[in-house]
């Protein structure tokens, strides 16, 4: 789906209404979309973004947390017992092919929605993915309904949350597809659950699905968001082994990469095996609400974090043009320059004595004053067809040596595909065939947008002072108390 700088605007419109009528105490959500904006501006001006394009849409604007794990780990069952009703099929074989993303809904019945709806709405962590997937973008609207679905509920637990559950890595349909959707979840994502399934005491069954999952955490600077729990546990307790068990997972986790992290025990009790043994069933009990507990904790949590994380990609975003693009901008433009400076002369060198040898074996050294003014054999159309043809090369040199320098740029980018199309973006505007050689700075780029940006960033320093007063206190004083002592 295409869509115009018209529809932009008017989806992160809405976007700030959403959030003016959802957030009433908390306004700085809603003022981080004007910051958005104010950068989007400068980037359309740069050539980094197209109009169809914000920055607002690269972050999810609702707190989100990623179920994974293998199709029988119990992720679904997890989900249902959190939100108090029955919304996620549940099974020991793959019931459910798709994303899941569930949000709250103030109707009274559970609903599901085609995965199309997630592609046109910029507060879901799938929006515009229908460009950014490439099995998807090929077939359309259907492709998308085929790996994304929209479920509301009315459960309390999970207003102003997104829980998206995910497809079991193990069945091979769609395999590639998942697990690249599953990366663009993670990447967004606040809090990540990975589940593994206790019944499975040998895991080097699943070590391409572990090797997978671990890979996408390992070294991450956001390795912290991620909880690996291990589910199911009442099926040890006949053994009473769970220290075995999760050594066992810890052990096999660690052969791929996997050397830090706490793993959280927990099973259903609606669906456990009866534990016979009164002592060993308190103890299983005892461990499974303490991990319960912290599990939800964190879940909780998340709705400040957003707050945070949005603040600070803002500030990011302002501070990598300004500190990082444009100096790498600026770098290309004057190797681009360079270059171009340095085949021209070699080229009107080479043409220059060319031309001299063929006047010189040719004993026609007249006709050069048919370029020269004033003289009598002066011929304009002479003239003007030398300036064409030096012209023409010119922009031939400009335009290859552009092309050289942005396949080098590809190839020094490697994967990360975002980050290449905003620099050749801007790189092709800097260069274009009416932008004179002599600009020193990058298109777009000049102290009207180098100030906004500095703006920018005060106004993300701003809004994290802003949430401080409102979620912490380190004076230790009740401020309403004190106003009305005061009064």
């Amino acid at each position: 789906m295409s869509y115009s700088s018209t529809q932009i605007n008017k989806l992160l419109n809405s976007l700030e209404k959403h959030l003016a009528d959802e957030h009433p105490d908390n306004p700085v959500l809603a003022k981080a979309v004007k910051s958005f904006r104010k950068i989007d501006y400068i980037a359309y001006s740069m050539g980094l973004l197209s109009r169809d394009e914000s920055y607002a849409t690269c972050v999810t604007w609702w707190p989100m947390i990623a179920v994974l794990g293998t199709f029988s780990a119990g992720k679904s069952t997890f989900i249902n017992s959190h939100l108090g009703m029955k919304l996620q099929r549940t099974g020991n074989q793959a019931v459910d092919d798709k994303f899941t993303v569930i949000c709250y809904s103030r109707h009274d019945e559970a609903k599901t929605l085609p995965g199309v709806a997630l592609d046109a709405d910029p507060r879901f962590p799938f929006f515009h993915i229908s460009k950014s997937i490439e099995e998807i973008s090929e077939a359309g609207h259907e492709r998308i309904d085929a790996y994304l679905q929209l479920k509301t509920c009315p459960s309390e637990n999970i207003r102003g949350k997104i829980l998206i559950d995910s497809p079991g890595f193990d069945a091979d349909s769609q395999r590639a597809s998942t697990l690249r959707l599953t990366q663009h979840i993670i990447n967004l994502s606040d809090l990540v659950l990975v589940f593994f399934d206790a019944r499975h005491p040998e895991p080097k069954a699943m070590q391409d699905t572990l090797a997978y999952l671990v890979s996408a955490s390992v070294n991450r600077a956001d390795a912290n968001k991620f909880l690996y729990i291990l589910n199911q546990m009442d099926v040890t307790a006949q053994e009473d082994n769970p220290e075995e068990v999760v050594s066992a997972w810890q052990r096999s986790l660690a052969e791929v990469g996997l050397i830090a992290g706490r793993f959280y025990r927990i099973y259903n009790p609606d669906v456990a095996v009866p534990i016979g043994n009164s002592k060993v069933k308190e103890r299983f009990e005892k461990k499974r609400e303490e991990d319960l507990k912290d599990i939800y904790a964190r879940m909780q949590q998340i709705e400040v974090e957003r707050s945070y994380r949005i603040v600070g990609k803002l500030e990011q975003t302002a501070k990598s043009i300004k500190n990082q693009i444009v100096v790498k901008l600026s770098e290309m433009l004057n190797e681009w320059k360079s270059k171009v400076l340095l085949f021209d002369g070699i080229i009107f060198a080479t043409l220059a004595v060319f031309a001299a040898v063929i006047l010189h074996l040719s004993g026609s050294w007249s006709l050069l004053s048919a370029l020269i003014p004033g003289s009598e054999s002066f011929s304009a159309t002479a003239l003007l067809v030398l300036l064409f043809v030096l012209i023409f090369v010119h922009f031939t040199v400009r335009r290859r040596m552009a092309g050289r320098i942005k396949k080098k740029l590809t190839e020094e980018m490697g994967n990360d595909h975002e980050a290449c199309k905003q620099y050749i973006g801007a790189f092709s505007k800097s260069t274009a065939a009416y932008r004179s050689m002599l600009f020193k700075k990058p298109a777009g780029w000049n102290e009207v947008t180098e100030h906004t940006i500095d703006e920018v960033v005060d106004e993300s320093n701003d809004y994290i002072q802003e949430l401080n007063d409102q979620f912490t206190n380190p004076s230790g004083i009740d401020e309403k108390n004190s106003q009305v002592s005061a009064e």
